[in-house]
């Protein structure tokens, strides 16, 4: 279904003769921080093994034409090295889809992991297997667990938003992931008890169904909203306000949730340019639900929803 719908949303299909595999992924490492003891030279060889990895292995069982392809953006910032060629760093992951009629991409997801550790010697296989996530050594095996689990999330955000609960078998590869995930002193962000803003809490949310509306509200945000600016602004903002309810009832109801923010993050701006141009009831009933649920952001919806 995601693959019919976004043949339909290309704004110029070109033959293509080619099957492309899932994602369009650029790979950065950072090591400004890193000792000049460390020769700079196994980033380099790192990120291409990266890059390899994301762009060319087939991810999913559907046939994905190279305009079909996920635009998405992985920063691996290298903040501390250790002995035994074992290295600390954030991982920022960013994915946009693009919104039907235009040439703008919305955000699907914008999210720093604060906890990457890993075991890397240059040119060694940077590989991974669904069915032997830990490998034999959890240190050398968390970095590529902790792509591929983005991965997954990409790919189950993307397909949500063209079918409703069309990502499911996406956050269950995820989840399978997290169940499997390498163990050890250094490694965190796989456990409950790990924090409350971790790979095991992202989707849990979203594999739980105590949390199923946030499913309907991505699907309503993206295909019934962003789809739908271009054509029928009125309509399109109304689903996007639709959304903000749905998100709010969630967080009503439930509260201290993972998925929400991280939901909303990076889409700050894209929100107030679609209600900046509404009706002043519209207006004020989105920026009291933004005030409450992206609160990081609400001193920028009070001064710019006004």
């Amino acid at each position: 279904m995601r693959k019919q719908i976004l043949l339909i949303l290309t704004v110029a299909v070109l033959p293509v003769l080619i099957q492309a595999q899932e994602l369009n992924a650029k790979v950065s490492i950072n090591a400004s921080r890193v000792s000049s003891q460390t020769d700079k030279k196994v980033f380099s060889t790192l990120q291409n093994a990266i890059t390899n990895l994301l762009n060319n292995r087939k991810w999913t069982n559907e046939t994905f034409q190279a305009n079909e392809k996920i635009n998405c953006n992985f920063l691996l910032n290298i903040g501390e090295a250790q002995a035994g060629n074992v290295y600390k760093a954030t991982l920022t992951v960013q994915a946009a889809r693009p919104v039907y009629n235009t040439n703008y991409e919305t955000p699907l997801i914008n999210f720093q992991d604060d906890n990457v550790s890993f075991r890397y010697v240059e040119f060694q296989p940077f590989e991974f297997n669904d069915n032997r996530v830990s490998g034999s050594d959890p240190l050398v095996s968390n970095l590529s667990a902790a792509f591929a689990y983005y991965v997954y999330m990409i790919l189950g955000l993307d397909f949500d938003s063209f079918a409703l609960r069309g990502g499911d078998p996406y956050f269950q590869k995820a989840q399978n992931i997290v169940n499997a995930a390498p163990e050890g002193r250094d490694i965190v962000g796989w456990k409950a008890f790990d924090g409350l803003r971790n790979r095991y809490w992202l989707v849990e949310n979203l594999v739980n169904n105590r949390y199923n509306a946030i499913h309907e509200a991505m699907y309503s945000y993206y295909r019934l909203g962003m789809d739908n600016l271009y054509e029928n602004e009125t309509a399109g903002r109304t689903a996007v306000l639709n959304t903000l309810q749905m998100l709010n009832s969630l967080n009503n109801d439930i509260g201290n949730t993972m998925v929400i923010p991280f939901f909303l993050q990076g889409k700050s701006q894209e929100l107030i340019r679609i209600f900046k141009k509404a009706a002043p009831d519209e207006k004020q009933k989105a920026r009291d639900i933004l005030i409450k649920i992206d609160i990081s952001n609400a001193n920028t919806y009070k001064s710019e929803l006004k």
